[in-house]
């Protein structure tokens, strides 16, 4: 199986059945969409909007974040999950953007990565986002368990050599319609604990499909 070929026809059917893809996450400045997006850890999107609809109504500035009352972030964003460690990296990252970089934000991902909880996922979110800059996968959940199940890659878990793995597969155009393509999958049909394998549009070349033998077999 040529893998780039299988994966560009994997991009031409989900762009059919999802084409308003985009990123779920709501805001309206670069640094909600960090804050949005360091919420969004072992969270769903649809619950972190709920949070930040009021986190974003009450915080309006990084200022606000960087002298905010630790106790009190950590009662805004509770229901996220892992609060205690997500406030102290907001508030941390606040400080170091106002601090360090001048209330400017960093455009490339080794810079971003040394700030408070900015992992590569969150780094990749928000460089193709906010600075429409292609430069890796978006590896989530739904990102590390579909594409093993699509056998575009062998590592089962670390995001890292999957995120590598998957960059030598993608066209670098569409890094980011990926990411954002198999996360509609995911919340839709590619179900973790109940997939809905009959209605899915690439249940005919999906190794793992459970209803139809597939033609890469």
């Amino acid at each position: 199986m040529n893998k780039k070929i299988y994966s560009k026809e994997i991009i031409r059917r989900l762009k059919i059945k999802y084409p308003e893809s985009k990123i779920a996450l709501k805001y309206t400045t670069p640094f909600e969409l960090l804050v949005a997006t360091i919420l969004s850890a072992q969270c769903t999107d649809k619950r972190v909007n709920e949070v930040t609809k009021n986190l974003f109504n009450k915080y309006k500035s990084i200022e606000d974040y960087a002298n905010c009352d630790i106790r009190e972030l950590e009662k805004d964003i509770y229901s996220t999950g892992f609060y205690r460690n997500k406030a102290k990296n907001i508030k941390k990252l606040a400080q170091e953007i106002i601090e360090k970089h001048n209330k400017n934000f960093p455009d490339d991902i080794n810079s971003l990565i040394k700030l408070p909880g900015i992992g590569r996922k969150t780094a990749n979110v928000f460089l193709s986002n906010y600075h429409n800059k292609n430069i890796g996968v978006i590896v989530d959940t739904h990102m590390i368990r579909i594409s093993n199940l699509l056998g575009l890659v062998k590592n089962k878990r670390n995001a890292e050599i999957i995120e590598k793995e998957l960059n030598d597969i993608i066209p670098k155009k569409d890094y980011l319609v990926f990411s954002n393509l198999i996360i509609s999958l995911g919340r839709d049909i590619c179900i973790a604990r109940k997939p809905k394998c009959e209605i899915c549009p690439l249940n005919d070349i999906c190794p793992s499909s459970k209803t139809k033998k597939t033609l890469l077999s």
